[in-house]
């Protein structure tokens, strides 16, 4: 019987961790953007749906933010976890340089 990958057997926890830290580090952003720039009023935060999915409101700006960082985060993830699923099964392809460890360099 063949050992999963890393990737495959971590899909849960890339999907899950990608997006949690994703989605934190996106209210971050947007909510200090959001500041800085000082885009819209008090009176337009967003409100409820579905105008706190509209990106020209402070709440809906946040929320694309958000979204967009979880995606970027699972796909970051989920690249890095193969490409260490690549170097711990020694699967490394054609190095460009053609040197190993053992020239000294």
């Amino acid at each position: 019987m063949q050992r999963k990958s890393i990737p495959a057997r971590a899909f849960w926890l890339i999907l899950v961790a990608g997006m949690v830290t994703g989605m934190g580090n996106g209210s971050v952003f947007g909510a200090a953007v959001m500041c800085f720039v000082g885009r819209g009023g008090f009176a337009d935060w967003g409100g409820w749906w579905p105008m706190d999915y509209d990106p020209h409101t402070f709440a809906g700006f946040m929320n694309w933010c958000m979204f967009i960082f979880g995606f970027a985060y699972v796909g970051i993830l989920a690249i890095a976890l193969k490409r260490h699923d690549r170097v711990e099964n020694g699967d490394l392809g054609t190095q460009s340089s053609g040197r190993t460890a053992s020239d000294g360099h």
